[in-house]
């Protein structure tokens, strides 16, 4: 396969002719290059960009026909370059007795046609050189090599055991024995002609191969299946977010056991998997083929396994989806002679077919649905939301499997996974680097265990890049290193410092009924001034200011519709604390641009709550307002209810902010659709949250039936001291006319505090009534009120009077009479 994707392949005619075509996965069109007017085993070809040039590789004979026919002087195998633009000289390379394979460099994409072409020759003796080839145009369009004599050459590598040909980068993976360890080498070639040996890492892997074993330098059916079944199986997988891998196994010795291990040289650690296999057959060749598919790592047993392993993420077990049985099952790919030469594409060697792999989404879907384990689900879940970050159906769908399966996963929340990993890959392909500073998952270590299947990590020594100013996946590749060498767990955020500072604010009683923020403590810290918190309410305005810009359409879900200053209050601390993260760790990144990312990120997040909500408002098919206190809610309430009640938890669990209006919906539904105990448990237990628009709701709309009585004074009873004096003033009720009267002879008497002395008795502002006790109440309590002290200062109406007249109320009527 070359770098343009084009395969070039080779058939026998009718009269045992060899031919070599070239086939364009885009056109769907054969090319026919070359004939040879005999029977040729070739060995390798490769054709130049500009495909006037043909590389071949062939045996001449084999060792009983060289002895048969007396030929021993002839050299075994032949390396020929032909011009083909059109058919003309042929110019042999290399007669010798050792196998050589051939490839053609391939410059950038779009580059103009060149006169000079380079190819790689890959000997069987263990060195690679490469040949430089200028050609020139003659008549006709006639193009020709222009060197008479020997053709410039250069080494490129010697004493090498191994080698990858990675052809979509022009990167040459080789690996040469070194001391006690083997070490890993790469030769990047660049356009203008050059190549440099750029990466050195030693592996700690055991390599006792007399035979060159060399991968993607094109196939031959005999002899790499000869060498194949008794050498390391062993490839080199890169990834575009900067992830280099290294993929071996053995074939083993234990009939019901297979092992292989996957090099994570751009994390650092390399983990060793053990299989037990289910079921095994004595002809069945046990050779594991790797698959890159970018994201992921592939190991495939054809029968037995499928294992996904990301690349990104590969420390903990959760991302890692083993499948067994028909969930393993590739319908194409049925035997074990599998090669993957390019990204998402494997050659199946048998049958000389190739194929584009992908991971299905029907399948993958399916296969979430019917998980019984938590570790099948959680890898599943990850592996969707990367593949569906951009498809709403999809996402859709796996909402109403969250919804379904919030009982059923007992050591994760998929509620939060969800949450946290669709933020990641929303926001991480918006800048460089962010991969490594936003979280991606809530789980700080997985202990989940997969079935059969052990797994050992070892920590290896990072590899060594040898050049300067990298670009492309060097650049990224150098990143994902330097990231290992700081510590890369802590460098993501994480909500330790949102959660402290959220606490102590709330701890401070900064909040006030009204909306407002003051201080009731002494100023100790800077950071609860008034300045401090006006800026942070300034972060949340932002935030939802950039929310309603993306959003123009009318909700269906009752969100977003009134103020919540608690969850402003988190919004604005989550922007701080993220800016200040990212600040640290972004330096190369203006702060207009974090300034910007860090509002996407908390949009995103209270945006991806209410996809959550409206997707369960349509599952269960509820209307857009269910402020209806006078009728029990249905069943689909009661489901969305409990719903909204595990979104709290995973928000509390995350430190995370939920969108205005959450707490008020949620505490309808309650009313609506829970027994009063129930709901007055989930009150005192902070489940449900007593909101002003709720509340003064319920109090103006239920009638003071003997029911609603109990309800409606259940919930006075609990609501915060500020919040209490607002609301109530919308319950005509001689109960609440008593509590108010209650607060506030409280109130009054707290601000009298210790301060004991005679005073003259007051005017007197109620009515004469000789009961010594209350007389001397309201004395005392008007004496309070001239000294300035009006606790409820906004509802004129309660005062020293108020507390006399509900008095007396009360009094009456506990004694049967008639008050007037």
């Amino acid at each position: 396969v070359e770098r343009n994707g084009k395969i070039i392949y080779t058939w026998k005619g009718n009269q045992r002719n060899t031919h070599i075509g070239l086939y364009d996965l885009q056109t769907k069109q054969n090319e026919h290059l070359y004939m040879f007017e005999r029977d040729l085993r070739i060995i390798s070809c490769s054709v130049n960009n500009e495909r006037t040039l043909l590389a071949v590789s062939f045996r001449q004979y084999t060792e009983e026909e060289r002895v048969s026919q007396l030929l021993q002087s002839v050299s075994k195998y032949l390396t020929l370059l032909i011009e083909i633009h059109p058919i003309n000289n042929v110019r042999v390379l290399k007669a010798v007795d050792s196998c050589v394979r051939v490839q053609f460099l391939y410059p950038v994409e779009g580059r103009n046609t060149s006169t000079e072409s380079h190819l790689l020759l890959v000997s069987e003796d263990k060195y690679i050189e490469q040949f430089d080839i200028h050609v020139v145009a003659e008549e006709e369009h006639k193009v020709v090599i222009q060197n008479s004599g020997q053709l410039p050459r250069a080494r490129v590598a010697d004493d090498l055991i191994w080698a990858q040909w990675d052809m979509m980068e022009q990167r040459l993976f080789y690996i040469v024995p070194k001391e006690s360890k083997n070490t890993l080498k790469c030769v990047q070639f660049y356009p203008d002609e050059n190549f440099n040996s750029i990466l050195e890492s030693h592996l700690d892997i055991s390599v006792n191969d007399t035979q060159l074993k060399l991968v993607n330098f094109g196939y031959d059916s005999c002899q790499d299946q000869d060498v194949a079944s008794r050498s390391l199986n062993l490839q080199v997988f890169t990834s575009k977010a900067g992830g280099l891998c290294v993929c071996c196994s053995l074939a083993s010795d234990i009939p019901d056991e297979i092992t292989y291990s996957i090099y994570f040289l751009h994390k650092g650690y390399n983990k060793t998997f053990t299989v037990s296999l289910e079921r095994t057959e004595s002809h069945q060749l046990k050779e594991v083929a790797f698959m890159n598919l970018d994201y992921y790592v592939a190991a495939y047993l054809p029968g037995q396994f499928l294992h996904l392993l990301n690349i990104q993420h590969p420390d903990l077990l959760c991302y890692s989806l083993f499948l067994t049985g028909e969930d393993a099952r590739i319908d194409m790919l049925q035997n074990c002679s599998i090669r993957s030469p390019l990204m998402s594409t494997v050659l199946d060697c048998h049958v000389g077919s190739m194929y584009a792999v992908s991971i299905s989404d029907s399948a993958l879907l399916q296969f979430l649905w019917n998980s019984k384990r938590d570790s099948e689900r959680l890898a599943a879940l990850h592996c969707a939301l990367l593949r569906f970050q951009h498809t709403e159906d999809l996402e859709m769908q796996i909402i109403w499997w969250i919804s379904e399966n919030l009982s059923t996963c007992h050591s994760f929340d998929p509620i939060q996974e969800f949450i946290i990993a669709s933020l990641y890959c929303k926001m991480c392909p918006e800048t460089h680097s962010l991969d490594k500073l936003l979280p991606y998952t809530s789980l700080l270590d997985w202990i989940g265990i997969i079935p059969g299947v052990t797994c050992a990590t070892d920590i290896i020594s990072l590899p060594v890049l040898e050049f300067q100013n990298p670009k492309g996946f060097w650049e990224k590749l150098t990143s994902n290193l330097e990231s290992v060498k700081y510590a890369e767990p802590h460098l993501h955020y994480h909500n330790n410092v949102l959660r402290r500072e959220w606490r102590s604010i709330l701890a401070g009683r900064l909040l006030c009924s009204f909306g407002d923020f003051c201080l009731f403590t002494n100023q100790r810290e800077e950071r609860t001034t008034t300045a401090y918190l006006r800026n942070i309410f300034e972060n949340a305005r932002k935030v939802l200011a950039h929310l309603d810009t993306w959003d123009s359409e009318e909700r269906l879900v009752p969100l977003f519709q009134e103020e919540d200053y608690q969850q402003q209050l988190l919004m604005g601390l989550m922007v701080a604390q993220l800016k200040d993260h990212l600040m640290r760790h972004l330096q190369y990144v203006g702060k207009k641009k974090i300034d910007q990312i860090v509002l996407d990120y908390v949009a995103n997040l209270l945006n991806l709550v209410h996809r959550i909500m409206k997707e369960v408002w349509r599952r269960y098919q509820l209307h857009s307002c269910i402020f209806c206190f006078d009728e029990r809610g249905s069943t689909g309430e009661l489901a969305v209810f409990h719903i909204m009640s595990r979104i709290l938890e995973a928000a509390n669990g995350m430190c995370m902010p939920l969108p205005p209006g959450f707490h008020t919906l949620h505490l309808g539904l309650g009313v609506r659709c829970l027994p009063l105990h129930t709901l007055l448990h989930y009150i005192d237990n902070g489940v449900l949250h007593l909101t002003e628009t709720c509340v003064r709701k319920l109090l103006k709309d239920l009638d003071d039936s003997e029911k609603n009585e109990k309800l409606k004074f259940s919930i006075v009873m609990r609501l915060p001291e500020a919040l209490g004096q607002k609301v109530c003033q919308f319950w005509n009720h001689p109960i609440n006319a008593n509590f108010i009267a209650r607060k506030y002879v409280k109130l009054l008497l707290e601000k009298l505090g210790k301060r004991q002395r005679s005073r003259p008795m007051p005017e007197r502002l109620s009515v004469p009534v000789e009961f010594l006790p209350l007389n001397y109440l309201t004395n005392m309590l008007a004496e309070i009120e001239k000294q300035g002290v009006q606790p409820y200062e906004k509802q004129g109406h309660v005062n020293v009077r108020f507390v006399e007249e509900t008095a007396l109320k009360h009094t009456m009527t506990l004694l049967g009479l008639k008050y007037s």
